[in-house]
């Protein structure tokens, strides 16, 4: 099997049954390569049975998943040794350091010259933003710590692919702000995939969005793709002056559903609701200048929060 369009997984009516229950229904699922992508859903929508269906730990009712090009079921060993996982509940020996935890991990991958090995776990923890505290027993890291060495654990073999379950779940904001910092820096050099019930986080950090629920894929697209839907678009002007006539000139347009007018503090925002994107990105504008009375402080397409997205497609 060859690796196409520089995908690193790809599904194809990726199915899964327990007991004749399906609890995974025809996955088809696209993920780039380094792609920073947030895998979404409610409690028991199939994300736990997706990964391991990813990792080859299970095997599908019926479907195909190849991840690297390769079959995730039969190649699943060749898969793992490019691949790192970090749980949603990291645990670790805690009597051990960061720098002893990396060098237990690291002996499962590298074989080489003890100075290379060395090398590599100093730059993971330089990585991980854990340097300076190398030398200190896990039991007292702070639950940022432990997430941040979590995911040097499992980036130690510099894999293709890095699978986080929940990576910033139970963490404070200065913790999530330092793992989701980390995932950044990550992406140049490998593959995120990344479950998560914090659509704050995904909307931060992630450049591509799949959804899930109840065994089914709901959405999948760019992020910026999926909150500035093109179905029901509104744009939203800020202006100065009365805005009354430019209400008016807008409402004349065929391609405008409505438009709702809100005044605060001297200056009013126009809501507008359209039927034909194209045709108001192109004209929306040049309809509100035609009134050289009042002056546009702000313009722009309204982005919907993920959690808007997310709810409505879930529920709805």
């Amino acid at each position: 099997m060859s690796e196409s369009n520089n995908l690193i997984i790809s599904t194809k009516g990726l199915t899964k049954s327990y007991d004749g229950k399906p609890v995974l229904n025809s996955l088809d699922l696209k993920v780039p390569k380094n792609s920073i992508f947030g895998f979404l859903g409610p409690n028991g929508a199939g994300k736990t049975t997706t990964i391991k269906l990813i990792l080859g730990l299970i095997q599908p009712t019926g479907g195909s998943c190849e991840v690297f090009g390769m079959d995730a079921f039969n190649n699943s060993v060749d898969i793992r040794h490019r691949t790192g996982y970090l749980a949603q509940d990291p645990r670790y020996y805690e009597h051990m350091t960061a720098r002893e935890t990396l060098r237990f991990t690291a002996r499962f991958f590298f074989k080489g010259p003890k100075k290379e090995v060395e090398s590599r776990i100093e730059e993971t923890l330089e990585m991980a933003g854990l340097d300076d505290k190398a030398d200190r027993p896990i039991k007292g890291f702070s639950g940022g710590e432990r997430q941040r060495l979590g995911i040097a654990q499992a980036q130690i073999n510099n894999p293709d692919l890095l699978i986080l379950d929940e990576p910033a779940a139970s963490l404070d904001p200065m913790g999530r702000r330092d793992v989701l910092g980390l995932m950044k820096k990550m992406q140049s050099e490998t593959t995120i995939f990344y479950s998560t019930h914090i659509l704050d986080d995904v909307q931060r950090v992630s450049d591509m969005v799949a959804i899930l629920n109840k065994g089914n894929l709901v959405a999948q697209a760019p992020i910026e793709e999926l909150l500035g839907s093109k179905e029901n678009a509104v744009y939203n002007l800020v202006i100065k002056g009365d805005a009354t006539n430019v209400s008016s000139l807008l409402l004349q347009q065929p391609w405008v559903s409505s438009v709702n007018a809100v005044s605060p503090n001297g200056y009013t925002t126009l809501t507008v609701s359209v039927s034909d994107d194209s045709k108001a990105e192109r004209n929306i504008l040049k309809v509100a200048m035609a009134d050289e009375n009042i002056v546009i402080v702000e313009y722009g397409r309204k982005k919907y929060e993920l959690e808007d997205v997310f709810m409505k497609m879930v529920e709805g």
